[in-house]
């Protein structure tokens, strides 16, 4: 029995071999084959985490800002940097809020800010004076409605409706209520000859400029 498994293997042993060897390649390939599968599916697994994950982080990195510069009648004038699409409240709120005495009312507490901004919250008492002599002094723009008595201003943009009888040509002198032609042109003859006024009542040494008409102008004029 043995001599017949022997002579069977010598006959045979090649054929043998090459199955077996066919057999372990076949087994390798699935192995690989399984392999590769499942390792595909741990990629598309990755892909979509990191798909969520982007997802999740782009509104951050994408996220905006602006710098406002806040300044007056805050408790805590600075610059501050805010995001972007906020509004004039945003930016109070962010210097502390408003100090004591402060006034809001020529401001656009609504308005959505933009980058380089400046907001200037003036007092009471500087609103006052302003309506007082229809001017206010900044140095640098404010964000504000447009009202009657321009309490805001732009940067190097100062109005001020008083006519300076030492600077004023003669149609701006000619705005002056009971100043015509001749008075405009005898009060720049004066101060060319004599020099600055130094109060608004010298403009009455003027030939032609009566205390009549003086107490028509002197509301209107500054020197």
């Amino acid at each position: 029995m043995i001599n017949i498994i022997i002579d069977f293997l010598k006959r045979h042993l090649f054929n043998i071999i090459i199955s077996i060897l066919l057999l372990i390649i076949i087994l390798l390939l699935s192995f690989l084959i399984v392999y590769e599968l499942k390792n595909k599916e741990k990629k598309d697994e990755l892909y979509i985490e990191d798909t969520i994950i982007s997802d999740e982080v782009i509104p951050e990195v994408m996220e905006e800002y602006i710098f406002v510069d806040v300044k007056g009648s805050v408790k805590k004038p600075n610059v501050y940097k805010l995001q972007k699409g906020a509004r004039t409240i945003d930016a109070i709120n962010a210097s502390g809020g408003l100090a004591k005495n402060a006034n809001t009312r020529f401001i656009n507490l609504s308005k959505e800010l933009k980058d380089g901004d400046a907001i200037v919250i003036y007092s009471n008492d500087e609103i006052k004076k302003a309506q007082k002599q229809n001017t206010i002094y900044v140095e640098t723009p404010c964000i504000c409605e447009e009202v009657k008595n321009d309490a805001c201003y732009q940067e190097n943009n100062i109005s001020n409706a008083k006519i300076n009888i030492n600077t004023s040509t003669k149609e701006e002198l000619m705005t002056l209520s009971g100043i015509g032609e001749s008075k405009a042109n005898a009060i720049i003859e004066y101060r060319t000859n004599n020099g600055n006024f130094n109060v608004i009542e010298d403009v009455m040494k003027v030939s032609g400029i009566s205390e009549t008409i003086f107490n028509k102008i002197k509301e209107n004029i500054t020197v």
